[in-house]
């Protein structure tokens, strides 16, 4: 049933932490945020290390793809979610056991050792 904040009394706030802050996990993250036409309920995925900076990168998309301001969001649940129990691609991706990162384009950081040579430098490997 609802309840006015008014009336709503906060009675302990303590910090959570998280059993294994180096291991990456999936987060589903279940919101409620007003934008300019309405209120909106949302459930996004993100990859982190810990329920804290998935919030954090949370309210950074949500000021970057909807322009909600930090205000407007309310957080109404976070969770770790399975790898097979992901929904959204951008997260499925990762769970590949063969994924490569390939650097196709390395520019050389020693634009000047040597400044002079015989030969064009490769920044294809």
């Amino acid at each position: 049933h609802k309840l006015k904040k008014a009336t709503g009394e906060i009675v302990s706030c303590s910090r959570v932490y998280e059993k294994r802050p180096l291991t990456i996990k999936n987060f589903g993250i279940w919101l409620r945020y007003d934008s300019r036409s309405g209120t909106h309920n949302m459930y996004r995925e993100y990859r982190d290390l810990t329920a804290a900076k998935a919030v954090t990168a949370c309210y950074t998309d949500m000021a970057a793809r909807h322009r909600a301001r930090a205000h407007s969001i309310h957080i109404i649940r976070v969770e770790t979610v399975a790898a097979s129990k992901c929904r959204r691609a951008n997260i499925q991706q990762f769970h590949n056991s063969k994924i490569r990162f390939p650097l196709p384009h390395r520019v050389n950081q020693k634009l000047h050792a040597p400044r002079f040579c015989a030969s064009r430098p490769r920044t294809t490997f």
